[in-house]
């Protein structure tokens, strides 16, 4: 094999693996980031003592169930309870559409909404407090985009490292070979990061009420926290690598520039001052 033609194989492997790093990352994220009801509990637990947040419950209570509890509501957002119910919110809404989309089914997803309701109803007698929270409608296109998440979450980051991996073993120089794969991972990682920015822009703009963006903001931003994250670890890391790389190649290793040690002198064969 020429090496044009490993050359060529080589971009091609790098440029493709470096295409998927954004892609495998966000496949990861919701195959085991927000897939995992613990996990997803974990962060949203710290959004109970947010005020947009609380005032977005009290909200939704008040559409369910009445107007009457919305005083009560607000005033129970407001206490330290509040975190405990929020917490067992999440995680039987979560559950609930998590089970819905793995066992099948094309119902209404619907939560009970207990945990809140059970602090205010002796002041209040309550009408129900089950809650949609997943029309049938839509939950067709969550399940495929689900079992798309499972598979892709683990194929798509291993075949990003098996391909970069091919391509840096058959360049013909495997120094800008790697510079490239760091370099081309760091872009992905910014990218992926523009990406998140421009998400939560456009998720912001599409809502109805304009009132609720502080909370779903708020929402959005603890949920791709982690993406966050992984995209400014990619660009460090890439740079770093690739910085690395560039050091090397012009400057050397440290051994290499000193050359090779020549052999010890024997003290035996060394003339004496007498003989000298």
């Amino acid at each position: 094999m020429t090496s044009r033609v490993r050359g060529a194989l080589s971009a091609a492997l790098i440029a493709l693996a470096c295409l998927l790093v954004p892609f495998g990352a966000v496949a990861a994220w919701a195959a085991y980031g927000l897939a995992d009801t613990g996990r997803y509990v974990t962060t949203m637990a710290p959004l109970a003592a947010d005020p947009a947040v609380r005032d977005s419950v009290a909200d939704a209570v008040e559409g369910e169930v009445g107007e009457t509890v919305r005083p009560l509501v607000r005033s129970f957002t407001r206490t330290p309870a509040f975190g405990t119910a929020w917490d067992e919110g999440n995680r039987a809404v979560h559950q609930a559409v998590l089970k819905a989309v793995r066992d099948g089914g094309h119902h209404e997803v619907t939560v009970d909404i207990a945990p809140i309701a059970a602090r205010v109803e002796h002041r209040v007698a309550l009408p129900r407090t089950e809650i949609a929270v997943l029309p049938a409608s839509q939950l067709d296109r969550l399940r495929k985009g689900y079992d798309v998440l499972e598979v892709a979450g683990f194929w798509l980051p291993l075949s990003a490292a098996v391909l970069a991996a091919a391509g840096i073993a058959v360049a013909a120089c495997r120094r800008r070979a790697l510079t490239a794969t760091a370099l081309g991972t760091a872009l992905g990682g910014a990218l992926l990061g523009f990406a998140v920015a421009v998400g939560r822009r456009l998720t912001l703009t599409d809502l109805p009420d304009p009132v609720h963006r502080p909370a779903v903001g708020a929402v959005y931003d603890a949920l791709t926290a982690t993406l966050r994250t992984v995209s400014w670890l990619l660009v460090a890391v890439g740079l770093a690598v690739a910085l690395a790389c560039w050091l090397t190649g012009r400057y050397g290793w440290p051994r290499a520039r000193r050359g090779p040690a020549g052999p010890v002198p024997d003290p035996a064969q060394q003339p004496t001052r007498a003989q000298a």
